[in-house]
C-alpha cells in the first residue's frame, strides 16, 4: 500500500500563488508516475500535471506556464507550485501515484479556493 497526504491548500486572491505538497509513504518502490488532479463542483476530476520517474512532465493546457510539478526524491514528496491563480482554478486538488498493474493511489484531497 501507498499512503499519500496532501497539504498546502487554502484561500488565495486572484493572481496569487500556492504550493501544494504530497508526502508519500509505505511501499513506494516502483512508483513510476505521480500527478495532481482536481475536481470542481459539478465537474469530472481532471489531470492537472504529472511527472514520471525519469522527470518527464505533462500539464493540462489550462495550467501550462502557470503551474509547476516537481519532486524531492529524498523526502518522497512531490509538489505543485501554482502561480497566477484564477477563480477557475478553484477545486479540490488530489495527488496521485501509479505503479505498474496499474495500481493507482490517491490522497484525501485539499481545497484550493481563488477569490476574484
Amino acid at each position: 500500500q501507498v499512503q499519500l497526504v496532501e497539504s498546502g491548500g487554502g484561500l488565495v486572491k486572484y493572481g496569487g500563488s500556492l504550493r501544494l505538497s504530497c508526502a508519500a509513504s509505505g511501499r513506494i518502490f516502483s512508483i513510476h508516475a505521480r500527478g495532481w488532479y482536481r475536481q470542481a463542483p459539478g465537474k469530472q476530476r481532471e489531470l492537472v500535471a504529472a511527472i514520471t520517474r525519469d522527470g518527464r512532465t505533462n500539464y493540462a493546457d489550462s495550467v501550462r506556464g502557470r503551474f509547476t510539478i516537481s519532486r524531492d526524491t529524498a523526502e518522497n514528496t512531490f509538489y505543485l507550485q501554482m502561480d497566477s491563480l484564477k477563480p477557475e482554478d478553484t477545486a479540490v486538488y488530489y495527488c496521485n501515484a501509479m505503479k505498474p498493474g496499474p495500481l493507482v493511489y490517491w490522497g484525501q484531497g485539499t481545497q484550493v479556493t481563488v477569490s476574484s
